[in-house]
């Protein structure tokens, strides 16, 4: 080894040390053992996705998972069709009536939001539950559909251990409050806009 090429890894070895260091601090600081919530928001793609990614997370330690589907549900998916047929031990409930600019009826859409939120809700009783996804929920608040205060105090009293995870754009400075942890997902550039169809097994 050359004396440039052992100054450049003295110097290497020293920043990923220190890097090391802080990291380790860091894990070793975090002694809270809890459930957490998650918000995962913004314009951009990848909130279910990233949603489902805990799901399969969850399921490789054989973790009891419930998914609330909100909006979606006349549309096949490939997290739908995977989840109903591979992994029977997840309880798998969508709203079913797709996107309510499709259905153009309130007051249909309000019923089915009632619906699976009283799914919902029950899932966030059970302590049995590791994992609940409530995808696409933030539209049920910012529509009006569902009272955001029952929402709150559903989530705040679920079960200790109990992690969940809410996704869709928005959901208002309340559920921001309350989720331990809130990533947005910000759009720069999407095929769709340039006239890509929807793929299946990435969009679809």
């Amino acid at each position: 080894m050359s004396n440039e090429q052992d100054k450049k890894q003295q110097v290497h070895q020293k920043k990923m040390q220190a890097l090391k260091e802080n990291i380790d601090a860091s894990i070793a600081a975090a002694t809270i053992d809890r459930g957490v919530g998650i918000l995962l928001t913004g314009n951009g793609k990848g909130k279910s996705s990233s949603a489902f990614g805990m799901v399969m997370r969850a399921l490789g330690y054989d973790y009891k998972v419930g998914v609330v589907q909100f909006i979606k549900g006349q549309q096949l998916s490939g997290e739908e069709i995977y989840v109903r047929e591979k992994c029977p031990s997840v309880t798998f409930h969508q709203m079913n009536t797709g996107f309510t600019w499709d259905t153009q009826d309130r007051s249909s859409d309000i019923v089915a939001a009632k619906t699976s939120w009283a799914i919902a809700e029950k899932m966030l009783k059970d302590d049995s539950y590791h994992l609940v996804v409530l995808d696409e929920l933030t539209y049920m608040i910012s529509f009006d559909y569902l009272d955001e205060d029952s929402i709150l105090s559903a989530l705040k009293n679920r079960p200790k251990n109990q992690s969940v995870v809410v996704t869709g754009r928005g959901g208002g400075s309340a559920l921001t409050e309350w989720a331990d942890t809130v990533s947005e997902i910000k759009e720069i550039k999407h095929a769709y806009n340039e006239g890509v169809m929807a793929r299946k097994g990435v969009d679809l």
